[in-house]
């Protein structure tokens, strides 16, 4: 608590100098960098270093197959890769000819999509369309995932010009029925922008029903824009991504809504589930996600992240995990706040300047601890960034370092250090933690002199 309120701070219990080390070592090794993350996972970086926005990618017989926005005098361009981490990017233009509504030459493609149709693959693409002036979404086909896809049609696929058009169309499939999504390119005319779905035909080339409203924009961090939409199912629930906010900044991110029913209602997270912020500026605007199935039979999500000049967006893979049916991704830290964990001999207190306005103090007792529930979507070293706030004194009066005991599915892995801050000032100490893929358990428990917590971000 703050330090009028505290009383004068006692000698520790026992002396702990060993676990004092434990943790200024660990200190050390969260400096110089965690243990080698696995093959894809954000840690490592991109997984190509080149301009390959909108990242869509789709299995063919053990080959991944990677799209995106046009860029190198190609429309659609195309890469392969047999593990998601390295790729080859193909000469060849994967839509060599867009459809002749789409407006000027050389024509902008962007937001590609591609799937398995049965009988060969089926492109959705969004361009300008001659006619009407907006964005639209067209289609193509093609016997391989290679391609040349062709286009189909006289005109777009979709395009409700009376809504600002339409961009970023995505395939949704079943009880053999093929559905469409789709965002109204409203940010284009200052209307409002939804992501819609509609049942088309099996190819994808028809639309054969009307389009359904699922989400809008309507919370603080996704600005007037949401875009992109991926639909999966996961545990019996539909969940939603989709990206948000001005594509051409750092402000750009991922989010997630989830439903018990196909056309909703969908309840949204409040936070983002992939950001600039959650990636700790390791990805700058992740977005343009996709979800695919990994070798190993597990998920990735696949999405662009801009280069520090923001001139390239990078194509980047991450494991993804499902926590009772909600997106987890390998890199992205998700916040635990202390005063929604198992607090054990310690109080929660109403604290200036922390997130929610508690935190969890008087962790002062040889039992006093804080447990949270963690969930890893893939096994291997994380890092654990701990909140707290430090008032300890010495006997003598004066600003003291301090420690917690940290414990890991029960077993102890030495400490987490916190030097002086003064009570109500907030930091934040960092150092690896090696986790299981699944729920975990972190405890953080009595050590050197003490220390509150606000909460903790794992990622």
């Amino acid at each position: 608590m703050p330090s009028r309120s505290r009383p004068r701070p006692r000698p520790p219990l026992a002396p702990r100098a060993a676990r004092l080390l434990a943790a200024l070592l660990a200190a050390l090794l969260a400096v110089a960098g965690p243990a080698a993350a696995p093959a894809g996972a954000v840690a490592g970086g991109p997984v190509l270093d080149a301009d390959f926005p909108d990242p869509d990618v789709v299995e063919a017989d053990g080959t991944y197959h990677a799209y995106a926005t046009s860029t190198h005098g190609r429309h659609v361009q195309h890469a392969a890769s047999t593990d998601l981490v390295r790729w080859s990017v193909a000469a060849d233009d994967a839509l060599p000819v867009p459809g002749a509504w789409v407006a000027e030459e050389p024509a902008r493609v962007w937001a590609p999509e591609v799937f398995d149709n049965g009988a060969g693959f089926t492109l959705l693409y969004t361009a300008h369309d001659r006619a009407s002036g907006r964005q639209c979404v067209g289609a193509a086909l093609a016997g391989t995932p290679e391609g040349p896809f062709r286009p189909v049609g006289d005109g777009p696929l979709v395009c409700p010009v009376q809504d600002g058009g339409a961009i970023d169309a995505a395939s949704f499939t079943e009880g053999g029925q093929r559905y469409l999504l789709w965002k109204n390119d409203g940010n284009c005319c200052g209307l409002r922008t939804w992501l819609h779905l509609q049942p088309v035909s099996a190819d994808g080339t028809r639309t054969t029903g009307p389009a359904v409203r699922l989400l809008t924009h309507d919370l603080p961090w996704e600005g007037r824009v949401v875009e992109a939409p991926t639909l999966v199912k996961r545990s019996g629930r539909y969940v939603l991504l989709y990206s948000a906010g001005h594509y051409g900044g750092s402000g750009y991110g991922t989010g997630h809504a989830v439903a018990d029913r196909l056309t909703g209602p969908y309840t949204k997270a409040t936070a983002p589930l992939m950001s600039t912020e959650s990636f700790a500026g390791a990805v700058r605007g992740p977005g343009g996600q996709d979800v695919v199935t990994g070798p190993d039979g597990r998920d990735r999500i696949v999405f662009h992240g801009w280069d520090a000049g923001r001139k390239r967006r990078f194509l980047y893979v991450a494991h993804l995990g499902w926590a009772d049916g909600r997106p987890v991704v390998r890199g992205s830290r998700v916040r635990h706040e202390a005063e929604a964990a198992r607090v054990h001999r310690a109080v929660v207190r109403e604290a200036a300047g922390a997130h929610g306005g508690r935190a969890v103090g008087y962790v002062d007792h040889d039992d006093s601890h804080v447990e949270f529930r963690v969930f890893a979507a893939s096994a291997g070293t994380h890092t654990l960034a701990v909140r707290y706030g430090n008032g300890s004194l010495d006997a003598g009066g004066s600003p003291a370092a301090a420690t917690h005991e940290l414990y890991v599915n029960g077993a102890d892995v030495g400490a987490v250090a916190y030097p002086y801050t003064g009570w109500d000032h907030w930091r934040t100490a960092e150092r690896p933690v090696v986790l299981r893929a699944g729920w975990n358990t972190v405890r953080l428990a009595k050590g050197e002199w003490y220390a509150e917590v606000d909460c903790v971000d794992v990622g």
